[in-house]
């Protein structure tokens, strides 16, 4: 089995592996031409993540500077915005929604290394050749999740859809759609209702008005005077 398909099926594999390292050295590449160009060389700019990622949706930005490790292991739906030095390390595959808003700083990882020090060193292949070997674990993050500044998603970690995860938190098991979530490590602080609509708070809203999906799944038009 090569190392990619070991990759994808969460066993041991040789980061050093040449297949990989190619990879890997055109997505850095990739990477550094995105960072160089300007937000408005649009088609440059695409032209590029085509070439980076495995899939992007329609209508997603992505403000750079970028950081993809593999960047083909990635999948990014339509309508998301990601904010500045969004870093994935997509050794296992990385899956994100649409509609997704990522901020600042958010970092991605799927690598697991082994917890004892003399097996970070050297393990033995299927031939019993030493050499260094991690594995990895997917991460998926649903529809209409809203990922705060410096949020770090660790391996294996499935954020369901209508999250909210506050900023700084380090994610490190699943979390339950519709939750807003938050901490180190990440815990679920409650579930988002009805009650967080902008509607409630008409401080904010300055005259503006929010088209609001009820739980019902009736949508009616509410100003900060009232429903309309």
């Amino acid at each position: 089995m090569d190392a990619e398909k070991r990759l994808k099926n969460g066993l041991l594999f040789a980061p050093g592996d040449s297949s990989l390292r190619e990879m890997k050295r055109k997505a850095h590449n990739l990477n550094l031409d995105y960072n160089r160009t300007y937000e408005d060389e649009v088609e440059k700019r695409a032209e590029i993540l085509r070439s980076l990622l495995g899939s992007l949706g329609e209508g997603s930005f992505l403000q750079g500077p970028v950081t993809f490790h593999y960047g083909v292991h990635t999948s990014i739906g339509k309508g998301c915005f990601i904010n500045f030095n969004i870093t994935i390390q997509d050794d296992a595959s990385v899956e994100i929604g649409d509609n997704c808003n990522l901020g600042p700083n958010v970092t991605i990882v799927t690598p697991v290394h082994p917890m004892l020090a003399s097996e970070r060193h050297l393990m033995l292949d299927e031939n019993g050749v030493p050499g260094h070997f991690c594995y990895a674990r997917p991460v998926k993050i649903g529809h209409d999740c809203w990922i705060g500044a410096n949020v770090v998603v660790c391996p294996g970690v499935t954020i369901g859809e209508n999250c909210v995860i506050g900023a700084g938190s380090v994610v490190t098991k699943d979390i339950p759609a519709g939750s807003f979530a938050a901490g180190n490590p990440c815990r679920v602080i409650r579930p988002i209702t009805e009650a967080d609509s902008m509607a409630h708070f008409p401080e904010r809203l300055g005259g503006y008005g929010v088209m609001v999906q009820d739980f019902a799944e009736n949508t009616e038009q509410i100003t900060g005077q009232g429903t309309l």
